[in-house]
């Protein structure tokens, strides 16, 4: 008897979307089992992907023009599951995919796009906005976002605050924002807090541009906000799990919009039905970019490989690069930018592996 093969993958970031990892992985299985039954299940953790995999085909997507992370108008992607639910990756407001090398400054980028992003959806109708958390070029805390939401923030002197998160250590004061009608859910895919030795601006300021000293800004600025979200009442924002996301975005839009903060690689698998598909597995093939300890602390294919190995399923990671994994059956592209044929190629030597089959 055949066995029942799940591929559930994330996206391979700057490479390939969930889905299409999801038929590259599958078509390599197939060689290696021609007569497997396979269950496609792409995910994600609220990064790449998210609408991908969140929304049918056929479902309405808008582009919106919104404030960019340099201040310089994109074009915002806004999809929606239903007439009163909307979704959007914080990405595409002000992801630092939007930037190139040269242009990448934590210590000015604004989130103040996916802030517009949610306005817009909740005057569109949505009475729910699903923001997703990943890919940003930020460190601002959320107060790009609270700006897009009518949210003012001043020095010492009552002047207006530059954008960004360089200017926070300066804080003074905020004013409240305009009423939102709409409820807000933000996905976090880590579970890294706003501030403290392992917060937002030490574990991320450095891949989005920032140098020591600019670490140390941001840092403080963090702090600082932390500060006056305590005095409003909030002082478990500076430590929650997942409130460092995106550059604090998490803990700001739970400050500023009243935000529900989850982590996304469970909502997601849950909303598309991953378990039911789990049940059914013999063999689980998942994978992701690249692969380490930290995949296993709430990244999309870190949950995959939690869920699997708790159901005792028998389970392979094919990713881009892997490092330092001890009990997971995994396979690399040694580093390199894998394309589908390189994908396929890894996944029907991690079936044949898995599965004790010959090498062709």
């Amino acid at each position: 008897m055949q066995p029942v093969v799940l591929v559930a993958p994330a996206a391979f970031k700057g490479s390939l979307g969930p889905r299409q990892v999801a038929d590259a992985l599958a078509a390599g299985i197939r060689r290696a089992l021609p007569g497997a039954s396979l269950l496609q299940c792409p995910i994600s953790d609220g990064g790449d992907g998210l609408l991908d995999v969140v929304l049918t085909p056929g479902s309405l997507r808008e582009e919106v023009s919104v404030t960019g992370p340099l201040g310089i108008p994109v074009r915002g992607e806004l999809g929606w599951v239903d007439a009163e639910t909307a979704i959007f990756e914080c990405a595409t407001a002000c992801g630092i995919a939007l930037l190139r090398p040269d242009q990448l400054d934590p210590l000015r980028a604004t989130t103040r796009g996916v802030g517009e992003l949610i306005w817009e959806a909740a005057e569109r109708g949505a009475t729910l906005v699903v923001v997703g958390l990943g890919g940003s070029a930020t460190v601002d805390g959320g107060t790009g976002a609270a700006r897009g939401l009518g949210w003012t923030f001043l020095d010492a002197r009552g002047d207006a605050l530059p954008e960004g998160g360089g200017s926070l250590a300066q804080l003074a004061d905020l004013g409240g924002g305009w009423g939102l009608a709409a409820r807000v859910l933000a996905l976090s895919d880590v579970t890294t807090p706003l501030i403290g030795r392992d917060g937002a601006a030490p574990v991320f300021a450095p891949q989005k541009g920032a140098g020591p000293e600019g670490v140390k800004l941001l840092s403080r600025g963090l702090e600082r906000l932390a500060e006056l979200m305590a005095r409003h009442a909030r002082p478990e924002l500076a430590t929650l799990p997942g409130g460092g996301a995106a550059g604090g975005l998490g803990a700001g839009l739970a400050f500023f919009a009243k935000a529900g903060l989850v982590p996304g690689a469970q909502w997601v698998l849950d909303r598309v039905g991953f378990d039911a598909a789990l049940a059914k597995a013999d063999f689980v093939v998942t994978g992701e970019g690249s692969f380490d300890r930290t995949s296993l602390v709430g990244k999309a294919s870190g949950e995959v490989v939690r869920r699997a190995q708790a159901a005792k399923k028998r389970l392979a990671v094919v990713a881009g690069k892997v490092e330092g994994l001890i009990g997971i059956h995994a396979l690399d592209g040694e580093g390199r930018i894998l394309d589908a044929a390189g994908i396929a190629d890894l996944a029907e030597r991690a079936t044949r592996q898995a599965l004790g089959l010959p090498l062709p």
